[in-house]
């Protein structure tokens, strides 16, 4: 039997955590495999890139795909769990479970509807078989990004309030700020001011002194928190500061933080995991791909 496409392996998946226990992803991956009776070989086959077995990739793409509806849901690292919500699809017997049935949960559509980042608005479907090649490569490649971007943000919301602080300088100093890394260790959590959590330096020759909030926080931060954190700021006769947090700033908020005279940057949790993506911190590249065309110039005849 071929390997099956990532849709095709939701249902079985979704059948395999009907015990409702906690399973690892290897014991996934072994039943889903006899499932579909592969042989060794074909669970060995790779993907062109060479880095990643084909099979435990579209499985991996099945539970993502059914995580994002809310069908299932990671326990722990390596570990998944069916949710009510999932008890429910099966229970109701579906022929199959594939990007069609899914659409019709919200946290779904919104997980397939990209992004414009610059606006943060959700912009339409798009029909991949109407676009050119280029612009399919595009559309995947966006979509990739935005799971690992969630998938990075899920990482941040379980691991500690340190941990937290220790990703926020780390990503200040690769973006350029705070001179040496071991200057901005000291002043996340160090300041004891009432609303600042530190302070970092502008530039690396310390021109100017930046201040920092950094809320790791699941509901989203309203306009008293800004508010709170520029008074702190002329509290300390301070010019900047950068208020971040893992969850999203209300449009009272982003409102009022953009008309006052202190230059306040909100940083969201998506634009925060978007910003570790482009300077590579907590990521490794797994593959990368060239697109070319014929270079004309060279095929010209003297």
């Amino acid at each position: 039997m071929a390997i099956p496409d990532f849709q095709t392996i939701m249902l079985p998946l979704l059948k395999f955590l009907s015990d409702g226990q906690e399973h690892s992803l290897q014991d996934a991956y072994d039943a889903l495999a006899s499932v579909f009776e592969l042989s060794e070989d074909e669970r060995k086959e790779l993907l062109p890139s060479g880095q990643q077995e084909r099979f435990k990739n579209r499985v991996a793409w099945a539970r993502t795909h059914l995580k994002k509806a809310g069908l299932l849901e990671a326990t722990r690292r390596g570990h998944i769990c069916i949710t009510p919500r999932g008890r429910q699809a099966l229970k109701q017997n579906p022929s199959r479970i594939d990007i069609k049935y899914l659409s019709q949960f919200e946290e779904f559509r919104q997980f397939r509807a990209p992004r414009d980042s610059d606006a943060d608005e959700i912009t339409p479907v798009v029909d991949e078989s109407s676009v050119t090649p280029e612009e399919a490569l595009e559309i995947a490649h966006k979509r990739l990004r935005d799971t690992l971007a969630s998938d990075l943000l899920q990482q941040i919301k379980g691991g500690s309030p340190s941990l937290f602080e220790r990703i926020v300088v780390e990503l200040l100093v690769k973006m350029g700020y705070g001179g040496s890394r071991q200057d901005a260790g000291r002043a996340i959590g160090r300041s004891g001011d009432e609303g600042i959590d530190g302070i970092i330096k502008e530039d690396r020759l310390g021109l100017d002194i930046i201040y920092i909030q950094a809320k790791r926080w699941e509901n989203t931060v309203g306009r008293p928190e800004v508010q709170k954190f520029a008074g702190a700021l002329q509290g300390q006769r301070a010019r900047k500061g950068i208020l971040i947090t893992t969850s999203g700033f209300s449009k009272e908020a982003v409102e009022y933080a953009a008309r006052i005279e202190n230059k306040i940057v909100l940083i969201g949790g998506e634009q925060f995991t978007q910003l570790m993506i482009d300077h590579n911190l907590g990521v490794s590249t797994i593959a990368s791909y060239d697109i070319k065309k014929v270079d004309s110039d060279y095929f010209t005849e003297p």
